[in-house]
Formats: structure tokens, sequence, C-alpha cells
């Protein structure tokens, strides 16, 4: 039986005895949720730890090398990050100190056992677009230079994985935290969304994306994976398939470039090749289109 308790799955003492351990730090983001909530379907071998920041302070070293001395996990699976362009802009130090120097704390903390880390496609500059794994990365602001930098410390560990991915949607715990829910914020207070028709990435629900992370854990996968969907999208089509989706809310779109938004410069196409995950997936990812289609009831 499982109940919920101070942030962490606490899990019958006969089912601790039998299952090994996992860490999930950022439990309380979007996709770290996602794991957690699947768990019990996706990968039943084994328990989690769902560390969430105001349970431990993943910036405190010391007081996260005494838990994993303590908890001895067998598996890290990392989504704790500073995750936006615009927050990485605004405080780059804070972001290189997470998702730089905790990455590769926690990598070495975990030399000796499974880790997954969370990249992006933004450590590509867009200008070609369906990139392979083996493609020359070139980000262009501080979010995808650090995620790169994460990146090269983690794939030194060969028993180390890597898992890049794109836009992701669903339910998170803030209610803001994805894609959609933004768009739905905005269409719910009469606001209308200019979406760019020129900026194009591989959408994905975060439950495909739980799913896929947790089965190349349990098939002990390593290296680097790009996990995203299987089709490529621009912003203005997510939004008028979203805009479908909810009639109710008279969601307002204007198409637009982005070669007019002020902010830093953004990649144009980071749309992910995702041909070597699928061929080692049990059940291949869909695409948006195809997953919103089979799924009319699913909360999205």
């Amino acid at each position: 039986m499982v109940h919920s308790e101070a942030g962490n799955l606490r899990i019958s003492t006969a089912s601790r005895e039998t299952k090994q351990l996992a860490w999930i730090t950022g439990a309380n983001g979007l996709i770290g949720n996602y794991l957690i909530q699947t768990a019990s379907k996706f990968a039943p071998a084994w328990r989690v730890r769902a560390l969430t920041r105001d349970q431990l302070d993943l910036l405190d070293f010391n007081a996260v090398r005494s838990e994993f001395q303590k908890d001895r996990p067998q598996l890290v699976i990392h989504c704790a990050a500073v995750s936006s362009v615009a927050a990485a802009q605004a405080n780059p130090e804070l972001a290189r100190r997470v998702n730089v120097e905790l990455t590769g704390f926690l990598a070495g903390l975990a030399a000796d056992v499974a880790f997954v880390f969370f990249s992006t496609d933004l450590v590509f500059d867009g200008r070609r677009g369906n990139y392979a794994e083996t493609d020359l990365a070139n980000p262009l602001h501080a979010y995808g230079e650090t995620k790169l930098a994460a990146e090269r410390i983690v794939l030194k560990n060969p028993r180390h994985l890597v898992v890049r991915t794109s836009l992701n949607g669903g339910t998170s715990r803030a209610g803001d935290r994805a894609f959609n829910e933004e768009l739905r914020l905005r269409w719910q207070a009469g606001r209308d969304m200019t979406l760019f028709t020129d900026e194009f990435r591989c959408p994905i629900p975060a439950v495909e994306t739980a799913r896929a992370v947790w089965e190349l854990a349990g098939k002990n996968c390593n290296g680097l994976f790009h996990v995203a969907g299987a089709e490529k999208l621009s912003r203005w089509q997510i939004g008028q398939l979203l805009a479908a989706r909810w009639p109710q809310l008279n969601p307002k779109i204007t198409p637009g470039s982005a070669g007019d938004f002020p902010g830093p410069s953004r990649a144009p196409d980071t749309s992910l090749d995702i041909s070597k995950v699928q061929k080692t997936l049990d059940t291949p990812l869909p695409g948006l289109c195809e997953w919103l289609a089979a799924n009319p009831g699913e909360s999205f």
C-alpha cells in the first residue's frame, strides 16, 4: 500500500525490502511529477524518493551527500534545473550553479550507479533542424550553454544517461510549467496570443517522456538519447491544435515571426531526430497530433 508523506512515496515494509531506491530530483516540476506519478505503472521494480526543494536543498552539497550516503539509491533521475531561457538569462550565475555544478556533484555521488540527466533541444542553434545525437551542438544562450556543459560532465561516465527533450506538455502541480498550461491561462484571461509560424520544436506529453525514461532506465541504457515527439510543429501549429481542443475558452491566436521577438536570439528549428530511441523503446513515442487524437479525455 502506498501513501504520501513529507514529499516521499512510502511503500510497505515488505515491498521496500525487495525494491531498489530511485531518487528523483525536481519532483515538483512537470517531468519530475510525471515520473513520480507513473512509477507504479512504468517502473514497478523501483521505489522512489521524490526530492523537492522544501524537503532537501540540493545546493547544500553537504546535506545532499549525507542523504545520499544514508539512502544509497541505485538510480538518480535528475530533473531539477533552472529550466527556462528567460530565467537563465536573468541569473546566469544561478543557472550555472544549478544546471552545471549541481549536476556534476550528483553525477559524482552516483558514479557507481545509474544516473539520468535531462537536457534540452536548445543546445542546438536551430539553423537546420532534425538534429541527431551525433550532430554538433551550438547553443545560443546561457540556458543551452549550461545544459551542454552539464551533458559533457555526465557523459564522461559510461554508465550514465543524458536525455535531450523538447517542449513537454501536461498538468503540473504549479499549474503553469507546461506550454499548454501557459496557453490555457492566457486564454482563460481573455488574452490574445502571438505564436510563431517559423519556430519549430517536437512537442511531447510529459507522460510519454516519463514512460520512455523509465523504460530506458530499466534497460540500463546509457549515453545520449533524444526523447521528443515524433513530429515537428511550429508554435502556431501547436496553438491551433490546443485551440481546437478548448473551444470553450474562445481562444485567440495571431501568427507572428520569431524574427520580431524583442528578447534573446531564438533557435528557429530545434526539431530532434528520435530514430535512435524509437528503435530502443518497446512502444514508440507518438507525435502530438496522434497523442491528442488518441486521448481526447485526458487533461492536457
